[in-house]
């Protein structure tokens, strides 16, 4: 008998169950009694938009957090009785990228338990596959630094990088710094460069537009306060 853990992705934003979780997802987190979550309310929100087969009460949520140790995963994970399944989510997207969760599906691996990656929404992916950059060959960053001398260095060095390697840059900001970090880019990058923003993917606000850097700057800001945003971009 062996034991499953469930990769369970979260909407993005508001928006219907229906435009972003298919029906096979969505029957296989709802009967899960046991989950390992990064944020255990915004999980609560999740089951309870979705509905679950057993109240919502009686559900076990185990929060991940950075200091969570390897010897307290374990023990979740031990938990689980033979045959059984837990479900890992993510605070928002796809579990284990961009995310904490790689540890326990790590940890999943090494304990012998099958881990099961289910299909739902993923801003990196739906954001290069709307962006017509390069598709091939890309790099997720994760954060910039917050510091402007720091960040504009740090984008002008992944610039070289992807005209060297014709390698698309991907990295996401904390949302009320989206303005600052627009700002950078357009200050910090070549004329020609062609940048991409995937705003709210999947929202009814969703907004996703490639320009070069110069018609960017040619044109009004975007309006991008406070709304989850991935940024993209290609050198030539």
């Amino acid at each position: 008998m062996t034991k499953t853990l469930h990769l369970i992705p979260v909407g993005l934003g508001q928006a219907p169950t229906s435009s972003w979780l298919p029906a096979d997802t969505q029957a296989v987190a709802s009967r899960l009694t046991c989950y390992i979550a990064e944020n255990a309310k915004t999980a609560r929100a999740f089951l309870k938009l979705i509905g679950t087969l057993n109240p919502l009460q009686e559900i076990t949520i185990h929060t991940l957090g950075a200091k969570t140790s390897a010897g307290e995963i374990n023990q979740w994970l031990n938990e689980v009785t033979p045959n059984g399944e837990i479900g890992l989510v993510s605070e928002a997207g796809c579990p284990a990228v961009a995310d904490p969760g790689a540890k326990v599906v790590m940890a999943a691996h090494k304990m012998g338990i099958r881990v099961i990656p289910w299909v739902g929404p993923s801003s990196i992916l739906l954001g290069l596959m709307a962006s017509g950059l390069d598709g091939q060959r890309f790099t997720f960053h994760g954060y910039a630094p917050v510091n402007p001398a720091e960040r504009t260095k740090q984008l002008k060095a992944w610039e070289t990088q992807s005209a060297k390697l014709q390698q698309t840059q991907l990295f996401i900001e904390t949302p009320y710094r989206n303005a600052a970090m627009f700002e950078s880019l357009i200050n910090a990058l070549r004329p020609d460069t062609r940048l991409c923003i995937a705003r709210s993917v999947t929202t009814q606000d969703e907004w996703i537009k490639t320009k070069t850097i110069a018609q960017w700057k040619a044109g009004p800001a975007p309006e991008l306060d406070k709304k989850p945003t991935l940024f993209l971009f290609l050198a030539s």
